[in-house]
């Protein structure tokens, strides 16, 4: 794979073998997105240009602190990829709100734990965006923990931000040939 060579030409760079690493084991992409243009695109390892403002999107460049919605960031405490510490610099970023939001467990065990999984836990507060910043060390020590997933959490803060519930679109698209095959979540799922 072209990106292992890229990434583990810095053998002493520990990051850069995790890097390589993490996208050997990538297995099932969405279609015409591979390692290589997802690092691209999404400039996930390397140069945050997100956060540097030289991220473009139709020519221009997106400025975190040009944000006005409220921002609700997830970080695991044992996220090999994102650390959370580093997730939590959202707050020196952003010109808005900000509720933080920090699961136990790692990157992918972290997010995606279903409700009722057992010993499940978070931590989570919203900083107003004329709040002064607080060190994501005070935070951790000063912010109660909550037992369970994070899930209803979110759930919780997108009723309060959201404004009337609407239709959802139709899916697939079947002028285009892309009929729906069944309902959500998918057959796949259903597989062992």
């Amino acid at each position: 794979m072209e990106l292992n060579k890229e990434f583990t030409r810095k053998e002493n760079n520990w990051h850069s073998q995790t890097v390589s690493h993490v996208f050997s084991q990538v297995t099932s992409n969405p279609h015409g997105l591979d390692s290589q243009q997802a690092l691209k695109r999404f400039n996930t390892f390397g140069p945050n240009k997100l956060a540097e403002g030289h991220y473009n999107v139709d020519g221009r460049p997106i400025v975190m602190s040009d944000i006005r919605i409220p921002i609700f960031a997830v970080a695991t405490t044992k996220d090999h990829v994102s650390p959370w510490r580093s997730v939590y610099k959202i707050h020196l970023l952003a010109g808005t709100e900000v509720t933080f939001l920090l699961t136990n467990g790692g990157h992918n065990a972290g997010i995606v734990s279903e409700p009722g999984h057992k010993g499940r836990q978070y931590q989570v507060t919203t900083r107003k965006h004329e709040a002064k910043y607080l060190d994501p060390n005070i935070w951790q020590k000063e912010t109660p923990i909550k037992k369970g997933v994070w899930w209803p959490e979110w759930v919780r803060w997108l009723e309060n931000s959201s404004e009337n519930n609407t239709t959802p679109p139709p899916m697939g698209n079947p002028r285009a040939g892309y009929k729906p095959l069944m309902d959500a979540p998918g057959q796949y799922v259903l597989e062992r």
